[in-house]
């Protein structure tokens, strides 16, 4: 029996030594082996497994932490390293707590009582060998765990998912602390074991998530419930066919949009997506994953709302999420994707497919809804793309609110499930895509998505640099709620389909702060940065060492006033970054005997544009400051500020910022005092004035607010023109001049040509105050209307604003 257990240790180290690679979840590693050097932790695992123990030994020899094999002393006593929460492995009854753990807490806690210095801490480990959906290894009425129960599964087990395993560590729980906290209780190990015993729980749920429904199953849910029937028989009832048809056009909609979630096409996707970016990208950069598992922990059902820039954000975030220890999510995404084979391959993948209208379906809508709402009163975890397509431009897209409504409305229906949003801000160094955005905006029609055009694009997968994944700051549904409309809790009703009054203005509401913090969790990279600086130059183009110095302006600002706690700033200096983006082949060098010349390639300009755009949003404000002192060489600081603060709730609305008017004062303070800081001005007393000596700097800096501004300025004068003018007129024509501008100028700005872009500002120019709108859909301009456009016009060049309002008048 001794040497078949030696035999058996053996042949599992050698195993796992060969096939296991196992990914570690940790906030607090760093401290593990701090407090481990003092010999003070002792790790408990969830059930006995020698697997599991022996993938721990392995792990801890790699990263330095001591053998949990090896006893340790505490206060002159020996101690086993690890304990296990139980030995048995059958949950088809109560909970069998292994005796040594309660007798081991008990002893511990005497000594904490004699010795007032002792401090030992526990870390509970988890060890999970893959993650096969919807097995829960503590369901009572399966006997499901990770500990085998003979050779030949061991074998398999390592053999199959060693690659695929992850070790989860917990935040240390200090023995000494909850002895403070709570004396000493002979009560106390049972409710540690129990606490320890709900974490393993969590953990479980948190890495494997619950029992997916299949597609048989949720057919059958969506048609026992009674919304549903009450939409089946008004589709009868209204298109006059049989009950019986109108239940098979609901089916047949159930299945179009379902997802069919598959490990085994997960475990494969997972191995290609892991080789793949590995050669496509230098680097994924990944920020803010432990908020979403600390949200996990908490039982909250979360919705991840990322900004949408390409393609590859679906299988991006996916990726990024199971490499996390996270449950995958169920993905909304457009029909147009549904096409053989990605279509299957997606809903294996988790994807659920939406058409891009309902068209006034009332039973199409309400399956979506429903489905949505099964997905959430399950808690499931569920992805969607708040502004409902890829940006064309770089910037954000206006928030589309109809799933948004969905999750609000299967919040009221769930009221004890608690839904938070995570915000997720995507960039990229490359987009494969961005070719084709600058030609669908000057007038290319789309290209539709298919098998075809896919393999087309693979010849542009190269080079695509680095990418960023920044997860923002969460959203509280239930907190948001409880403060901007605390009656909402009167209006859950389990079948209702109408919602309540307040709902779409919540929604809307809810979307702009998605937006902003979405924005707030920018990431600034090299290529957007050298756009930024040669977008603003004459021909477009730089001498090395200036594009040096307007990067390091660049990073020095968002060093120094950071734009939000969420933001990432490369750590890299200007010259590195300038070195990284030259090697993504975007730009031209022309060698100069005296400094290398950087200039963006013609053909490129627009694309490019593309890039800059993703990070406008972060300078804006400097370049307007820019722009204000370049007008005027001199400037009040109170002037300054009612310039400022008269565009920016235009600003605030198109590029979703987040300082409100009241903040606004004190940023302006904080970028004079940087800009000063960095001699580009200088201050006196009230007043601040150029400083010759950088002015090429500022130049450039306000070179990035002149395309807004041209575009406020082409709007006003239309209106100043013709003020009774509609909306709809007012874009077309805007649309126009900004093509003239474009030819004649050489514009290459690509909101000019977004009409979605001139739409929204229109609207938000209408809602903000600045124009009245009267019964037939006429406007008024006001005292205040006409301040602003003599803002914007003294801020423009002085030919661009003349060759605007001769255009203006053109009929």
């Amino acid at each position: 029996m001794l040497i078949g257990g030696i035999i058996d240790n053996c042949l599992l180290k050698i195993l796992i030594k060969i096939f296991v690679q196992s990914r570690i979840i940790s906030a607090n590693l760093k401290s593990i082996l701090n407090f481990d050097k003092k010999n003070n932790i002792i790790y408990i695992l969830p059930n006995k497994s020698k697997l599991d123990l022996i993938t721990l030994q392995n792990y801890c020899r790699k990263v330095g932490l001591s053998d949990p094999l090896s006893p340790i002393k505490i206060a002159g006593n020996p101690f086993p390293h690890y304990v296990f929460l139980q030995d048995s492995v059958n949950f088809r009854s109560a909970m069998m707590y292994n005796l040594k753990l309660v007798e081991l807490l008990e002893f511990i806690l005497e000594l904490h009582q004699r010795d007032s210095k002792l401090n030992v801490h526990i870390v509970l480990v988890s060890i999970i060998f893959g993650r096969p959906l919807g097995k829960n290894r503590y369901d009572k009425n399966k006997i499901i765990n990770y500990k085998w129960f003979s050779k030949i599964n061991k074998l398999l087990k390592v053999f199959f998912f060693g690659r695929d395993s992850f070790i989860y560590f917990s935040s240390m729980i200090s023995i000494r602390d909850i002895h403070a906290q709570y004396r000493f209780n002979k009560k106390f190990s049972a409710k540690l074991i129990r606490a320890a015993r709900i974490h393993f729980i969590r953990q479980c749920l948190v890495a494997i998530g619950l029992q997916m429904s299949t597609s048989s199953n949720l057919l059958v849910t969506l048609l026992q419930s009674q919304v549903i029937k009450k939409a089946i028989a008004e589709e009868a009832s209204s298109k006059r066919i049989s009950h019986q048809q109108a239940q098979k056009n609901t089916i047949a909609l159930i299945k179009e949009i379902s997802a069919n979630f598959s490990y085994v096409a997960i475990y494969l996707t997972d191995r290609i997506m892991r080789w793949s970016l590995g050669k496509l990208y230098q680097d994924i950069n990944v920020r803010g994953g432990r908020r979403i598992l600390d949200i996990a922990y908490k039982e909250h059902a979360i919705v991840y709302l990322p900004c949408h820039r390409s393609h590859m954000d679906y299988l991006l975030i996916s990726y990024i999420l199971y490499h996390q220890g996270l449950t995958l999510p169920y993905i909304a995404a457009g029909i147009n994707l549904n096409f053989w084979p990605i279509g299957k391959i997606f809903r294996y993948l988790g994807a659920f497919f939406i058409r891009r209208t309902f068209n006034g379906n009332k039973l199409y809508s309400t399956v979506v809804r429903e489905y949505v709402s099964e997905l959430f009163s399950h808690g499931y975890p569920v992805e969607y793309f708040i502004e409902g397509g890829r940006s064309r431009t770089g910037y954000l897209r206006p928030p589309k609110t109809g799933i948004l409504l969905m999750t609000l409305q299967a919040m009221l229906r769930e009221n004890q499930r608690v839904i938070t949003i995570i915000p997720i801000y995507i960039g990229y160094e490359h987009v494969i895509e961005v070719e084709s955005y600058s030609n669908e905006l000057a007038g290319a029609i789309k290209e539709k998505e298919g098998l075809f055009s896919i393999l087309r694009g693979l010849k542009n997968l190269r080079n695509l640099g680095q990418s960023y994944v920044n997860f923002g700051e969460p959203f509280s549904l239930t907190k948001y709620l409880d403060k901007r409309i605390p009656e909402w809790r009167k209006s859950i009703d389990p079948i209702k389909t109408k919602h309540p009054v307040w709902l779409t203005s919540a929604a809307h509401d809810i979307a702009k702060h998605i937006m902003i913090r979405i924005n707030n969790a920018a990431a600034i990279n090299a290529t957007n940065l050298c756009v930024m600086a040669l977008i603003g130059s004459d021909q477009y183009a730089l001498p090395r060492k200036q594009l040096i110095q307007q990067i390091d302006c660049y990073l020095q600002l968002l060093r120094n006033v950071p734009y939000s706690p969420d933001a990432t700033v490369p750590n890299m200096a200007a010259e590195k970054l300038l070195e990284h983006a030259l090697s993504m082949n975007q730009f031209e060098v022309n060698q100069n005997s005296i400094d290398d010349i950087v200039t963006l390639p013609k053909n490129k300009i627009k694309s490019l544009l593309y890039y800059r755009n993703n990070i406008h949003h972060m300078f804006i404000i400097p370049a307007l400051i820019s722009t204000v002192l370049i007008k005027n060489r001199k400037v009040d600081f109170i002037e300054l500020h009612y310039q400022v603060s008269m565009i920016y709730p235009i600003l605030e609305h198109e590029l979703f910022l987040h300082w409100s008017q009241d903040e606004l004062s004190g940023l302006l303070d904080s970028l004079v005092s940087e800009m000063e800081r960095q001699g580009l001005l200088k201050k006196e007393k009230n007043y601040i004035s150029l400083k010759e000596d950088f002015f090429y700097i500022l130049q450039l800096l306000a070179a990035g607010a002149q395309e807004a501004l041209q575009r406020y300025t082409i709007i006003f004068a239309i209106l100043i023109a013709n003020p009774t003018i509609t909306r709809k007129m007012i874009s077309d024509k805007s649309y126009i001049i900004a093509q003239r501008l474009s030819v004649l100028y050489g514009t290459h700005v690509l909101e000019f040509f977004d009409k979605t872009m001139l739409n929204t500002l229109i609207f938000t120019i209408r809602n903000k105050g600045y124009m009245q709108e009267s019964k037939d859909l006429q406007y008024a301009q006001d005292i205040y209307f006409k301040n602003i456009y003599k803002i914007l016009s003294n801020l423009v060049p002085q030919d661009i604003r003349i060759t605007i309002e001769r255009f203006v008048v053109d009929r």
